[in-house]
């Protein structure tokens, strides 16, 4: 195991309590990829680092990196917040749910300059205002390849013809035309907007995005989607997931008493 000092740019993924005045706190960093740092005294009054590690903060900060174990930070030089997650409970459910898939997506110390950048402009995006629904579909959907998962939103898997009606088969890792809907009775209807979006959210770059409108019908389909995918293909079931999941019937109780 070696150890170097070295500074890093890092987005704070999440931290919990360590002993009785320490800290466990896990970045992405850009140049060594996800790393678990202990941060000692970080629950005592007068931390002198105490906004630097606070949830949806990034910045550039300098520490000892290790190979392997635990890392540590010694200094915080630039590091700002996203202020509209942290006060915002729909936005916060959302970010914290991207966290804990490329989390789940990833090994720790394994460089991922591509999805450290993916995990920036998310919560920028979603911080921004842009409809966090959305952007989280696009990581859900490019993924995908990451959790071993293969999925062909472009034709039908079958004949590869896409000039006729097409529906999701999570059965066929993909799209079925009208003329091979006979093979999958289960399979998802969908309307062009829905196919529209399964397309161009699964290559779109993050980066590019800059206004999304999508109606309420067609993002329901895509979650319908997008959900049995995770649920029976990739297979893992985070808290942070059941929770947005719980919010949804929040906000449908809410809609329905003050319809009463």
């Amino acid at each position: 195991m070696s150890m170097y000092n070295t500074s890093f740019h890092g987005i704070l993924m999440y931290r919990k309590d360590y002993k009785d005045n320490d800290m466990l706190v896990k970045f992405f960093t850009a140049e060594y990829g996800k790393k678990m740092f202990f941060v000692r005294g970080a629950k005592k009054k007068n931390f002198k680092m105490t906004s630097d590690i606070l949830p949806f903060t990034y910045g550039e900060y300098t520490g000892n990196i290790n190979d392997d174990g635990l890392s540590y930070i010694l200094n915080a030089s630039d590091t700002n917040h996203f202020k509209n997650i942290t006060n915002d409970i729909f936005y916060n459910a959302y970010v914290t749910y991207i966290i804990s898939l490329i989390d789940a997506a990833f090994p720790d110390s394994l460089k991922q300059v591509k999805w450290f950048n993916n995990l920036f402009y998310a919560q920028q995006h979603i911080d921004n205002g842009l409809d966090p629904e959305i952007i989280t579909n696009l990581i859900e959907l490019q993924l995908l390849p990451e959790f071993g998962v293969a999925q062909n939103f472009k034709d039908c898997v079958i004949c590869g013809r896409n000039d006729l009606k097409l529906d999701y088969s999570e059965s066929y890792g993909g799209l079925l035309c009208q003329n091979h809907f006979e093979l999958d009775k289960y399979r998802i209807s969908l309307d062009n907007d829905s196919l529209f979006y399964l397309k161009s959210l699964s290559e779109t770059k993050i980066i590019d995005i800059k206004k999304i409108d999508v109606e309420k019908n067609t993002k329901k389909v895509l979650r319908q989607v997008i959900d049995k995918i995770y649920d029976n293909s990739v297979g893992i079931n985070l808290k942070s997931k059941k929770f947005i999941d719980q919010m949804d019937q929040w906000s449908l109780k809410l809609k329905m008493n003050r319809r009463d």
